[in-house]
């Protein structure tokens, strides 16, 4: 097999979501509402058990079947994601209403991603090899702005994102829009993400397929390096 494209998974694989404390801490101080430490902390290890950020960790307990409903779509619409995630934050008391939503928004922000300490390097080796590079995620906002605010964006060909064509992975019809706008065939195609069933999906349409592990951007210094061996 001769690879002439590589789609990346965006969360987990070229970028981490800050920690949940970091989230709301950047929130709080945003919204100037004081919160006392042990509560902070307390209320960040509930959101993050609630599965409230997204990007995360997935809920720690079984979800009521409304809201359960709703986080199975959760990628297939911007108003699904928004509804789940706002669904889940809500499970857990804050001292304002208001600092739901304004969790929401903040996930969104550039500021509250990392790239892998590997990413630039890899992307950049790519393009130099010639071999297209498309970005395939779950997701149900537009994550453009981040690849920019870190420089990235110029080595990606094409974004596919859930959202915008109402199919989650690993629904293969998402990673088959992905290889046609790159211009490369499935089977010259190597997909890497970290989710086994999600990105998994990829190998039904001819794809190969590479898994990191979705671990903090300060303990995976060089997970995507492999990718350059299996391209070379």
């Amino acid at each position: 097999m001769t690879i002439k494209g590589v789609l990346f998974d965006f969360s987990g694989t070229l970028f981490r979501v800050e920690s949940a404390e970091s989230w709301l801490r950047a929130v709080l101080a945003e919204a100037d509402i004081p919160l006392p430490e042990a509560e902070l902390t307390r209320a960040a290890q509930d959101l993050e058990s609630a599965g409230a950020l997204p990007g995360g960790a997935s809920p720690a307990e079984p979800l009521p079947d409304d809201l359960a409903d709703v986080w199975a779509i959760r990628d297939e619409s911007a108003q699904s994601h928004r509804a789940a995630y706002t669904a889940l934050s809500r499970r857990v008391a804050l001292p304002d209403p208001g600092l739901h939503d304004a969790l929401y928004e903040r996930h969104m922000l550039p500021d509250a991603w990392r790239p892998y300490p590997d990413a630039a390097e890899v992307l950049g080796a790519l393009r130099e090899r010639g071999i297209a590079v498309g970005v395939v995620s779950n997701i149900g906002w537009d994550l453009r702005p981040v690849f920019r605010a870190y420089g990235l964006d110029q080595y990606v060909g094409a974004y596919v994102l859930s959202y915008e064509h109402g199919i989650q992975k690993p629904d293969p019809r998402l990673f088959a829009i992905a290889c046609d706008a790159l211009g490369v065939a499935p089977e010259d195609t190597l997909m890497v993400g970290d989710s086994r069933e999600a990105d998994g999906g990829a190998a039904a349409l001819g794809c190969a397929v590479q898994f990191v592990d979705h671990l903090p951007v300060t303990e995976r210094p060089d997970a995507l390096r492999p990718v350059l061996d299996l391209t070379g």
